[in-house]
């Protein structure tokens, strides 16, 4: 693999960043020019990064840079073609998904857009994911291996760091804090969950 290979599938362009192992987070966003964004002209092309480094703070920070998944060498032609279905099938799932509403939380997953209080929030493409499959479940409790099953297609397992960082963007970006939440509500050794605040 090169630095990037862009795989062709249907109608979908699913592009492969790899060998990204020797640039660090530098060259994963390299390679990642137009995915920082929902809103970006590429902003639906899932990406897959595959790389040699393991470290935790490495996976967190190539997922932010746009990522949708992180696969790390050796892996077998098979394990990657599972993950690449199954992005594909988590991509082409939204176009029949209705609008969400929660309190001022407006999401349209079909146009990967998100407004609070008539705004346009801008959000990374796993924010987006994250934030419509709970806003999806209003006042349900949804744990972190459910998170990492169904929006990051990991039913194996992965670390919840990776949640916890993208809830704390989310956050922010919702203008709320952990301290002094407002949607997002932490049940302590449960999970999260999306709720209609209270102010």
């Amino acid at each position: 693999l090169g630095n990037a290979t862009t795989l062709q599938l249907g109608r979908v362009r699913a592009p492969l960043a790899a060998n990204t192992d020797w640039g660090g987070v530098a060259g994963t966003q390299s390679v990642l020019p137009a995915t920082d964004s929902v809103n970006g002209t590429t902003g639906n092309v899932p990406v897959i990064v595959a790389t040699a480094r393991d470290d935790d703070d490495e996976i967190v920070c190539t997922l932010l840079a746009g990522a949708d998944d992180y696969i790390t060498k050796p892996f077998s032609v098979e394990q990657l073609d599972a993950r690449i279905v199954a992005l594909l099938r988590r991509t082409r799932s939204v176009e029949g998904t209705p609008i969400i509403e929660v309190g001022g939380l407006r999401i349209d997953p079909r146009h990967h857009a998100a407004e609070l209080d008539g705004r346009a929030i801008e959000l990374t493409r796993k924010e987006f994911d994250l934030l419509a499959y709970l806003a999806a479940r209003p006042g349900v409790v949804v744990t972190k291996n459910e998170l990492l099953a169904e929006v990051w297609r990991q039913p194996w397992g992965g670390s919840e760091k990776t949640v916890d960082v993208h809830l704390s963007w989310l956050r922010r970006k919702l203008g709320e804090t952990a301290a002094a939440p407002r949607y997002l509500r932490a049940v302590r050794g449960v999970g999260i969950k999306l709720v209609v605040p209270d102010r």
